[in-house]
Formats: C-alpha cells, sequence, structure tokens
C-alpha cells in the first residue's frame, strides 16, 4: 500500500511539475501551425473539388449530339441503381456544353443519367464510335459522406485538443472537465528535505512551529489531555524574511506530504472556478492526511471581503467564503494543518483570522544582528571561505537586509571571487559584494568633471565629520567618491548594536549628519547643488515623524496628529480626513522647520570649527577615492596615511569610449587653464 500511495504521489507531482511549465507562448505557436496545416489542407481539397466541379451534368439531347459528332473519346459507366447508370464522358477536345440549367460551360468533362445503359444496343453504339469506356460499381454511401465529413472531424479533434490544453493549464489536470481542480503540488518524503537546520534568523518562530511538528509525529501526547493542534498558522512578515522556507521546514520536520498553492491559482476566468478548487485542495488533503496545505500570498484570495470598489458579490468573494467553510466547517478536517504567508497581514478578513481558522500569528521579520550572522553561515557552508572572512562583522555591516538579500550578498561574492579565478572566498570578495548590494554597481564609465568631483568629495567629508564630532551618531566604516548606482558618492555607516527604538538625541545626530553634506556645499563653494535631495527628504521624514507621531516637540507635546500613511489601503480608507486643524498644521510645520533647521545650524558650526580638517579629507578622498574608519581617523588626528593601495580603476581597465572622452576633457581642462594664463598675464591689475 505504502508503495501504490509513493507511485500516486510522484505522478501528482510529475502533473503539477507539467502545470508548472505550462507556457501560453507554446499553446499559441501549436495554434498557428496547425491552424497554417488545416488551411493548407482545405485549400487542396477546395483545388480537388474545383476539378470536379469542371465534370458538369448535362441533357440527353446534348449527350446524343455529342455521341453523333464523334466527340466522345473515353466514358466511366457507374451503376446507380438497379437498371440505371450515370455515364461519365470525356471529350476529345474543350466545348461550350448545354447543361441542365440552359446555361453553357466550356468543359471536357460531363456526366449523364442513362437508364438501360447497359443493354447490348448501347454498348455496340459505343464500339462502333470508338469510345473506350469500362464499367464500375456505385461508391460507398459510407466512404461519401466520410469524406464529406473529415474536415469536420479534423477540425473538431483539433478544437477538443486545444481545450484539454488550455483547461489542463488552468485547472491543474488534463481532462477537458476539470478547469476546477485545484492546481495543487504535493511534496513527499522522496524529494530533498528541508529543515529547521536550513533556517536561521528566526528562532521564536521556530519555537512556535515546533509544536505542530511534535503533534504530527505524536498526536496520542496531546489528544489524551484534551489538547486541541492549532488548525491554522499564519506567519507574517516583509518579502523574503523566509515564509516560504519555514513552512517547507515544518514539512521536512514532521515528515509528512506538503501541499503548496499560491493565492493566485485560486480565482481566474471561469465563475465558480475558486470555490471548486478550495474544497478540491481539502479533498487531496484528506487523502494524504495528515499533511501540510501551504498557502502562499493567502491576501490574494483572503483580502477583506467588501472592500473594492465593484460589486459586493465576486468571484473572490466565493472563493473566500469556501475557504472560510473548509477551514472551520462543519466537517472535520483531522490531520490537516494550514499553513498561510502574506506580507499584507492588515487587509485580511477578521474571518480569516479568528481562532480555529489561524489560531496563530507568526511573526516573521527582518533579522538581528544574531540572525543576520546564523543566516550567513548557513548560505557559506558549502563555499570555501579564506581564513580572513569575519561573518560578524558582515553581518554588523548589513543591518535592514532580509534573509533572501543576504543570500545574494553571499552569492554576488562567490561570483566575484570566481571572476577573479580565486580558489577562496575572502573578505574583500565579502566587502565588495556588499557594497554592490547596498549601494549599487559601480558605474566605472560615468564621465565626471573635476569641479564636480571636487564638490562630491567635499559633501561626503561633510558628512563624515559631522558623524564624527556627534557622539550619538553611528560609527563611519567607508565613504567613497565612485559612483554607485545613482549616487555619484556614498558614505556607509556600521551600527555598533541593533536598535529597536531611537532617542531624540540619536535622530537629531542622525538629521545632523545627514546635512553636513549641504552644509559643505554651502561653506566651501557658497552654492546649492541637487545632490542633497536625498538627504534633505529623509531629514524631513524624520523631523514630521518626530513632531506627528512621536511627541517629540516641546511645543505640540506628545499628541500624535494625522493618520499613519502605511496603514491606509483601498477599501479600509479611501478620502483621508483632516484631524487637525489648519493653526495646528501650521504649527506642525514650524516645529518641523525648526527642527531641521536646528541641525542644519549645527552641522555648519562643527564644519566651521573643523575646516582644515574638512580639506584634508576632501584632499585624500580625491587621490584615494574611497576611505574606511582606520584613514578617516588618523586624518582626523593629523597623522599621515599610509601608501596608496593598489588602484581598482585604472586607466588601462576602463572602456575605450571613457578613455577617450577622458582624454577630451584633459584636453579641454588645459586649454581653460592656458587661456585664464594668458589673461592674468596681460591684466596685472587682474589679481
Amino acid at each position: 500500500m505504502e508503495d501504490k500511495n509513493q507511485n500516486r504521489q510522484d505522478n501528482r507531482n510529475k502533473k503539477g511539475k507539467g502545470d508548472e511549465n505550462f507556457e501560453w507562448s507554446k499553446i499559441l505557436r501549436m495554434v498557428f501551425g496547425w491552424g497554417g496545416v488545416i488551411v493548407a489542407a482545405l485549400i487542396v481539397m477546395q483545388m480537388f473539388r474545383a476539378g470536379d466541379m469542371a465534370e458538369v451534368e448535362v441533357t440527353f439531347n446534348e449527350y446524343q449530339r455529342l455521341l453523333n459528332e464523334n466527340k466522345i473519346e473515353s466514358a466511366v459507366i457507374k451503376k446507380a441503381e438497379i437498371n440505371n447508370y450515370y455515364f461519365h464522358g470525356k471529350l476529345k477536345n474543350e466545348e461550350y456544353l448545354n447543361i441542365a440549367q440552359g446555361k453553357k460551360i466550356k468543359t471536357k468533362k460531363f456526366v449523364v443519367f442513362l437508364p438501360e445503359a447497359g443493354s447490348p444496343e448501347n454498348i455496340k453504339l459505343w464500339n462502333e464510335k470508338g469510345i473506350n469506356f469500362t464499367f464500375e460499381e456505385k461508391d460507398s454511401a459510407w466512404w461519401t459522406a466520410l469524406m464529406t465529413l473529415l474536415p469536420w472531424l479534423i477540425i473538431f479533434g483539433l478544437w477538443i485538443f486545444f481545450m484539454r490544453r488550455m483547461q489542463g493549464g488552468a485547472g491543474g489536470t488534463k481532462g477537458i472537465f476539470n478547469f476546477g481542480k485545484s492546481r495543487v503540488r504535493i511534496f513527499t518524503e522522496n524529494l530533498p528535505k528541508v529543515t529547521f537546520k536550513d533556517v536561521a534568523g528566526c528562532d521564536e518562530a521556530k519555537q512556535e512551529l515546533q509544536e505542530i511538528i511534535e503533534f504530527l509525529k505524536e498526536p496520542s501526547k496531546f489528544q489524551r489531555l484534551g489538547a486541541r493542534i492549532p488548525r491554522g498558522v499564519l506567519l507574517l512578515g516583509p518579502p523574503g524574511t523566509g515564509k516560504t522556507l519555514l513552512a517547507r521546514a515544518v514539512a521536512g520536520e514532521a515528515g509528512v506530504p506538503f501541499l503548496s498553492i499560491s493565492g493566485a491559482e485560486f480565482v481566474e476566468m471561469f465563475v465558480g472556478v475558486g470555490a471548486s478548487r478550495v474544497r478540491d485542495l481539502f479533498e487531496q488533503g484528506k487523502k494524504y492526511a495528515p499533511c501540510i496545505i501551504f498557502i502562499d500570498e493567502i491576501d490574494a484570495v483572503g483580502r477583506q471581503r467588501g472592500a473594492g470598489l465593484g460589486g459586493g458579490h465576486d468571484e473572490r468573494e466565493q472563493t473566500l467564503n469556501q475557504l472560510l467553510i473548509e477551514m472551520d466547517g462543519f466537517e472535520p478536517n483531522n490531520g490537516i494543518i494550514i499553513i498561510a504567508a502574506t506580507n499584507r497581514p492588515d487587509i485580511l478578513d477578521p474571518a480569516l483570522l479568528r481562532p480555529g481558522r489561524f489560531d496563530r500569528q507568526v511573526v516573521v521579520d527582518r533579522p538581528d544582528v544574531k540572525g543576520r550572522e546564523g543566516i550567513l553561515k548557513v548560505h557559506t557552508r558549502k563555499i570555501p571561505l579564506a581564513p580572513d572572512v569575519n561573518l560578524s562583522v558582515i553581518a554588523k555591516g548589513t543591518p535592514g537586509l532580509s534573509g533572501a538579500d543576504l543570500a545574494n550578498l553571499v552569492n554576488e561574492a562567490t561570483l566575484i571571487a570566481a571572476r577573479k579565478n580565486k580558489k577562496y572566498v575572502d573578505m574583500d570578495d565579502f566587502e565588495e559584494a556588499k557594497d554592490k548590494v547596498m549601494m549599487g554597481m559601480e558605474r566605472k564609465s560615468l564621465i565626471i568633471s573635476e569641479k564636480e568631483k571636487e564638490m562630491t568629495a567635499y559633501h561626503e567629508s561633510g558628512h563624515v565629520l559631522v558623524a564624527k564630532m556627534i557622539p550619538e551618531a553611528d560609527p563611519v566604516h567607508k565613504v567613497t567618491i565612485i559612483p554607485r548606482g545613482r549616487a555619484l558618492g556614498v558614505t556607509t555607516f556600521l551600527p555598533i548594536d541593533e536598535k529597536h527604538s531611537y532617542s531624540k538625541s540619536y535622530l537629531l545626530a542622525m538629521m545632523t549628519y545627514a546635512l553636513g553634506g549641504r552644509a559643505a556645499e554651502l561653506i566651501i563653494f557658497n552654492e546649492l547643488t541637487t545632490g542633497a535631495g536625498n538627504d534633505i527628504e529623509r531629514v524631513t521624514q524624520i523631523a514630521r515623524k518626530m513632531v506627528c507621531e512621536w511627541g517629540m516637540s516641546e511645543k505640540l507635546g506628545p499628541i500624535a496628529y494625522g493618520s499613519r500613511e502605511e496603514e491606509l489601503f483601498l477599501g479600509r480608507e479611501i478620502t483621508r480626513h483632516q484631524e487637525v486643524s489648519e493653526k495646528t498644521a501650521q504649527l506642525i510645520d514650524e516645529e518641523v522647520q525648526n527642527i531641521v533647521n536646528g541641525c542644519m545650524s549645527r552641522a555648519e558650526e562643527i564644519l566651521r570649527n573643523n575646516i582644515n580638517i574638512l580639506h584634508n579629507l576632501a584632499k585624500n578622498l580625491l587621490e584615494r577615492e574611497i576611505l574606511d574608519n582606520e584613514e578617516i581617523d588618523l586624518i582626523i588626528r593629523g597623522e599621515e596615511l599610509p601608501p596608496i593601495k593598489k588602484n581598482n580603476h585604472k586607466e588601462e581597465e576602463l572602456p575605450e569610449h571613457v578613455k577617450k572622452l577622458l582624454k577630451l576633457r584633459k584636453g579641454q581642462s588645459d586649454d581653460e587653464s592656458e587661456s585664464s594664463q594668458t589673461q592674468d598675464s596681460g591684466n596685472p591689475e587682474g589679481k
């Protein structure tokens, strides 16, 4: 029995894989290909029919005329009834014949109905006229009917074939009336297992799910005390945090079948298909019980009812109602545990979230520094690492990255090492990959003028110097003026510890060093640029949240003003109503302005008091393009920097068109300097 069940599960797996590989492009190619074949066949048949139409039916008098004038060359006499025949004649030359309708048609073939055509007199007459004639039996009525219906049978067969393929893609099975079947994919024990050893960074979530595994392994342990295992677990969290991986790990640890389906696969173009697929999903779950049914992106089908702008009874609502009934209706689903994942829990229907359906809601958030280190260890298990690789440092320098982001970082580092033909992946590869993932790819071919490069150096130096002079700020990790992504320069920080709540002094420090770049531009060049646009946007956002959400304004006090923007969704609140008076709104704007201007003044004061350090930072940044934390500390202390390391951006590595542009720009700058020297020598009072 186990072997039969295993074979049945394997067959279902193969069907599920086939449905995943279904592509509409293949169907379209087949439709056009077979359509061309059908059209060509119909054209050929029409040509043959056109040839048959050349044999026209003539009158008996016309037949006698042709016979008397010796114009008939040959004939085929086919029997129609007992003593009646059809005379199919062929003329020696093409000529106009009188047909039965009184018209004339030019042709060589004709047919006429002859009673008693097989009489000895007719045979003697045909022999005298030199006509080559033969007698044939009448064509079978079945054969004639078959030849008439053959094109329609071919067209109908192709239509059945395409309907099977199309409905197989929509419903998950190849039957013509099975489009209501669910597209569930069934994973059994013979597939590679994912266990909790492959999941890191979410210890609390694993602990919550451990009870489900114990229930699936030893249900009697809980049932003897009258305990009821949670029927459903809802995994909440941002994208890429490992919700699907956790669900697969639960199935792998428990050793039970794992049925996976997406919320978007329930509702398609046919009315009533969604509810039918939900019923079929739970029917299959009962066959494989005990099992786990995993519904990914359940918000696609579990959105709150009545939230849309259309009618209240749509296909999605009908599907949701059926899902609610199957999860907690009259029929018990013993041994079936539902695990669903979503990153939009706020828009789910309350009936779906109540106990009895989803008893537990497990938050799978972005990992902290310890979790990130664990995730890096999981993804580097099969990668040869150099002795200098410190995963703890990498974890501290990647705040806010999810598990998927960290997996991508490890893969990028491996690709960089392979590109350089290294045997091991070292720390430099990880640093380069981290910069690429967090700051964007280096734009080596971007041509920047010397003036713009100098302004970028002072801008980034302003960020660095202000951050170094404020005790509450995060430590500076690295600064570069190599263009990355959309930025001409980037300053990165390395937090000492993971922060979950922020003090007012920390927020003010963050805003101050964010405005350090704009302050440096204003002090050195007495000019404002668009390079500080993103800094101003972030500073304004923080200041407004300090006043409106966090109650950090001394004038307005601990009061929350306005609704949180990130919780507004269509259906919950279509129009945002005014929650503050015009006078209060004006006070809010004034407080935001005072906070931002205060941080700007503080940044300018720090830079003016340390103007020489600012010049040295910008000078070394122009020479080296990248400065790390140790080099920045040496510059601030006034010490000499070590010799410049090997430049990773040598001119010979640049593309040819970039080299030409650099030479052209260098020539233009030399011409400008020569012309300015000539003007100065010609006008000694110019100084």
